[in-house]
């Protein structure tokens, strides 16, 4: 039988096929092979009636995240808060860079807009990431259609209400919610494993929050093309490596001044870029140190 991995809890994966969800395990020879199955996988797996079913093969991937261990997204909503904790973009930008080299399609979604008097600031960010291409938006009912027919992550910085949202989207979901610890200024961490939910004809996940998040974009080119405003822009740059800081005839500073590209996400990429080639740096210095 062919289904998809729609849990994964205390060494048992429970398989939707047809309809029915199958309790499985997996195989001994995928620990041999070093190979392990996640949430959002298409499996072959087998099940006998009152029985326990097994995971004989993993099909190919399209993408995956390791934090946490779920795969073939197609979508993932990136919840910043207007206040508590304060609506950041470099940490948004850290989330569309990490999707971008993932190729999931991120859509914004601001939460906590019942703290902020004045959506000036937010709109100003709303009109530059709408305007990149990204979807920028207020409201659950705007949010409700996106998720029809898609397999969607729900992600964000701890504290920003993602449980609380998904409870909203779905309430026979209760999902544990906390409040924003006093002592500390940020979320305790509520959500315990990552299943998908049936919505809108869709599947959603709740993942773990996150107070700092690592991307996997190691080269300047690579992250070039994660800002899909800079990587359209670039083209008509006089190098075809150039990094948008030194070199001459580049057309994101051009662009840059003529406002085609943001001021705020153009320090992002480079604070980025930075801690590329910083990262490089040490890596030598070890390799070094070890040859």
């Amino acid at each position: 039988m062919q289904g998809r991995i729609i849990k994964s809890l205390a060494g048992f994966y429970y398989v939707e096929a047809d309809g029915q969800v199958y309790q499985t395990r997996a195989r001994g020879n995928f620990r041999k092979k070093g190979q392990t199955p996640y949430v959002g996988d298409f499996v072959d797996f087998s099940a006998e009636d009152n029985s326990e079913g097994y995971i004989l093969n993993i099909h190919e991937r399209k993408n995956s995240l390791v934090r946490p261990p779920i795969v073939n997204i197609d979508q993932a909503v990136v919840i910043m808060s207007a206040r508590e904790p304060d609506f950041n973009a470099n940490l948004l930008d850290r989330f569309l860079v990490l999707l971008e080299q993932k190729t999931i399609e991120p859509i914004i979604y601001i939460s906590k807009l019942d703290l902020v008097d004045d959506l000036a600031q937010l709109d100003r960010f709303k009109a530059i990431y709408e305007n990149i291409g990204y979807a920028f938006l207020y409201r659950l009912e705007e949010l409700l259609p996106y998720l029809e027919n898609k397999v969607t992550v729900f992600m964000g910085q701890t504290g920003v209400g993602k449980s609380t949202l998904l409870n909203k989207i779905a309430p026979d979901l209760a999902l544990e919610t906390g409040n924003i610890s006093d002592s500390l200024g940020r979320g305790r961490h509520t959500t315990r494993a990552v299943s998908f939910y049936n919505v809108n004809g869709g599947k959603i996940a709740d993942t773990p929050g996150f107070s700092s998040l690592d991307y996997e974009v190691k080269e300047a080119e690579l992250l070039n093309d994660c800002f899909p405003e800079l990587a359209d822009v670039s083209q008509g740059c006089k190098f075809r490596t150039c990094t948008h800081t030194h070199e001459p005839n580049c057309a994101v500073k051009l662009a840059l001044e003529t406002g085609l590209v943001s001021q705020s996400r153009y320090d992002n990429y480079l604070q980025f870029l930075s801690e590329i080639e910083q990262t490089r740096e040490v890596y030598k210095k070890v390799s070094k140190k070890n040859s």
